[in-house]
């Protein structure tokens, strides 16, 4: 069986935000797979997607302070500066990240680790809603 489906998520601050309810939500059939894969694609270059801590906000703190220590905006040799001060250093978070995942799916859930979370990393100040493709295949 292979699905798919399309979930808008709503604007959201820059950080790193938990968006593994939404997705099961927008994915009703996994219920009905017994072993399978999903994909999680972002349609986004300033944004990007994630597995890691479900538990600890402190954790998705960390990781917007690294990744702004490490890329920081309007760095001076920037060239693509059009877009505002923040996009060139989204666009090198967001590579750097991925846009996507495959987690496995086993008796209708994600067979996710005890602590593992989806995070939706947005890296932009004004980002926008960001649309993210979800394809199950499984039996």
């Amino acid at each position: 069986m292979w699905t798919q489906h399309e979930l808008t998520l709503s604007p959201m601050r820059r950080g790193f935000h938990l968006i593994t309810r939404e997705v099961v939500a927008a994915m009703p059939e996994l219920a009905s797979i017994r072993t399978g894969l999903l994909h999680v694609f972002i349609q986004h270059t300033s944004a990007s997607l994630t597995l890691n801590e479900n538990a600890s906000p402190d954790v998705r703190r960390d990781f917007e302070r690294y990744f702004n220590h490490a890329v920081p905006d309007a760095w001076a040799d920037f060239e693509h500066t059009q877009e505002g001060p923040d996009d060139m250093a989204a666009h090198i978070k967001a590579s750097l990240l991925g846009p996507s995942l495959t987690l496995p799916v086993r008796a209708g859930k994600l067979a996710l680790g005890t602590w593992q979370g989806i995070y939706l990393c947005e890296h932009r100040d004004q980002g926008g809603s960001r649309r993210l493709v979800l394809t199950l295949q499984g039996e």
